[in-house]
């Protein structure tokens, strides 16, 4: 395999959220996460043109926090899950430690971002993409 290229990602925001501490966070929205802010930067605020209450999107984040040398994990971190890869796996460790989560809009502010739900990412979370869940006929 030949040298790798690399990628310049950045930010397009942040969470804002009640969530600060990683280890209290759920592993995953349906699972008791709470509403959110997107705060998007003043710079990208015409991108969130045509998105309204309502609408469900995929927010990816970069999880600033994760173990980017982890490559296997006890899934759920439970021990008595065997070893596997993290690419069969939810975890936010992983070499690209990108979050994907699947949120409704309760609110599109042009000036501050979107209150969503349910989000289990902690505050300070880095939003790298907003993208509208579309469903089979808008394939």
């Amino acid at each position: 395999m030949s040298e790798p290229e690399t990628f310049t990602v950045r930010p397009v925001g942040v969470v804002r959220s009640v969530l600060t501490d990683l280890a209290e966070a759920p592993r995953q929205g349906r699972e008791g996460a709470p509403d959110a802010w997107l705060e998007v930067d003043p710079a990208f605020s015409q991108a969130l043109d045509g998105v309204t209450a309502g609408d469900e999107v995929l927010v990816l984040t970069w999880f600033h926090q994760a173990d980017r040398e982890t490559l296997r994990v006890h899934p759920r971190g439970e021990t008595s899950n065997p070893l596997t890869g993290v690419f069969a796996t939810r975890s936010p460790d992983r070499p690209n430690p990108i979050g994907l989560h699947r949120a409704t809009v309760l609110e599109a502010d042009p000036a501050r971002g979107l209150r969503v739900h349910p989000l289990e990412a902690i505050d300070g979370t880095p939003v790298i993409d907003v993208k509208p869940v579309l469903d089979a006929t808008e394939r």
